[in-house]
């Protein structure tokens, strides 16, 4: 059903019984998987499974289902019209779940097409491709986007709102590149860098949501006005969107703390063996 009867029936809707999906967010989404399966065919068989495997396959999975969770199920009415919880579960899988899975399921062979033109903006960036550059946008646009005013322009206008969701999106990729690193930066976190990276922005982070949590004050006037839901008042409900950012942050720094030790291990192990082998070498 397309249309101003789509429209009209969208608006009437309960956000959890009558909900209908938006064919203007289903579209692109299916535009995305279409590109993706075919360039992972591809790459399966060109490289025999070799960076285009089941990992790759079930982080795309996974990362598609955040974003249709976040965009294409009541969630997304639930959040405008009356949870600010709600709309903070949007703004964590869009900003920051998405685009790690997503990221994790590219690789060197899969971006193959990609990669020479990826390294030209790299080098045209600069300075600004340092990997510190994506903390500094990522959290400049989660604080920038829930001052107030802006929270409210976003709920308010649709254009500013598919701005908000957007620079959320592309915060989140900017600030995961250097830790999954499909492709090599030409300045890579190196050492105990990536665990000083991930901790700057995961705390960075967490801050606001705990700044929100213990608020006692409704800081958007726009969730005083509207229909209360599930016996949650303004304050409550404000207070359980900061506690979903904290404990999602603070699970996305627990997991990435894991891969990056098993990461160091594991290259530290597979050094010691060269330094063996190498040893040996020289004494034959």
């Amino acid at each position: 059903m397309l249309g101003d009867d789509y429209v009209a029936l969208a608006a009437a809707a309960h956000p959890l019984i009558d909900w209908l999906p938006d064919p203007l967010v289903l579209a692109p989404l299916a535009v995305l998987v279409a590109i993706y399966v075919r360039r992972f065919r591809r790459a399966r068989a060109e490289e025999g499974g070799r960076g285009a495997g089941a990992r790759q396959a079930v982080a795309f999975v996974a990362g598609m289902l955040a974003l249709l969770a976040a965009l294409a199920t009541p969630l997304d009415g639930l959040g405008e019209d009356y949870l600010f919880s709600a709309h903070m579960l949007q703004h964590v899988l869009l900003g920051d779940l998405a685009p790690a899975l997503l990221l994790l399921s590219l690789s060197r062979v899969i971006l193959r097409p990609v990669t020479r033109r990826l390294m030209r903006v790299e080098r045209a960036l600069g300075p600004f491709a340092s990997p510190w550059t994506g903390i500094a946008l990522w959290m400049g646009l989660m604080y920038l986007w829930h001052v107030p005013a802006m929270y409210e322009a976003a709920i308010e206008d649709p254009l500013v709102h598919l701005l908000e969701h957007a620079s959320f999106f592309t915060a989140g990729v900017a600030v995961w590149w250097p830790l999954v690193a499909p492709v090599p930066m030409r300045r890579p976190l190196k050492g105990l860098w990536p665990l000083a990276y991930i901790g700057t922005a995961k705390f960075g982070l967490a801050a606001l949501g705990l700044y929100f949590t213990w608020s006692t004050n409704v800081l958007y006037d726009y969730y005083e006005g509207v229909p209360r839901i599930w016996g949650l008042s303004a304050v409550d409900d404000q207070n359980a969107g900061g506690a979903i950012m904290m404990v999602e942050q603070s699970l996305t720094f627990v997991i990435a703390l894991v891969v990056l030790f098993a990461g160091m291990l594991t290259r530290s192990e597979a050094d010691e063996v060269r330094r063996e082998r190498l040893e040996e070498a020289r004494s034959v």
